[in-house]
């Protein structure tokens, strides 16, 4: 089984539906558990790598099972061993760039 780089690409942030939606509105910000450019290892079983969103684990862990397993997602990525994911806060998402690789 191989191991998976987890790596936030971005943080996003919708004031307008923060505003609609939530009660503490715009204040909420993006998500605070988060930064872009943190990186985090998966290395097997059902183990969320320390200092993960769990909320995140919940909507990704397919995916990074998926690729540990070897799955792979070309054509449509341009590299072997990788995927783009998101969590689901409709609010204020973070994206992932999942990539798989040996020891």
């Amino acid at each position: 089984m191989r191991k998976v780089r987890i790596t936030v690409l971005k943080r996003c942030f919708y004031e307008e539906y923060a505003e609609a939606y939530l009660t503490e509105g715009k204040e909420v910000g993006p998500c605070p558990l988060l930064n872009e450019g943190d990186t985090f290892v998966y290395e097997g079983s059902a183990m969320m790598p320390e200092g993960f969103c769990p909320w995140a684990w919940i909507d990704i862990y397919r995916g990074v099972s998926t690729l540990a397993a070897g799955a792979t997602y070309t054509p449509w990525n341009k590299k072997d061993g990788m995927q783009i994911l998101c969590c689901t806060d409709g609010v204020r998402p973070v994206v992932f760039a999942l990539e798989a690789f040996e020891d």
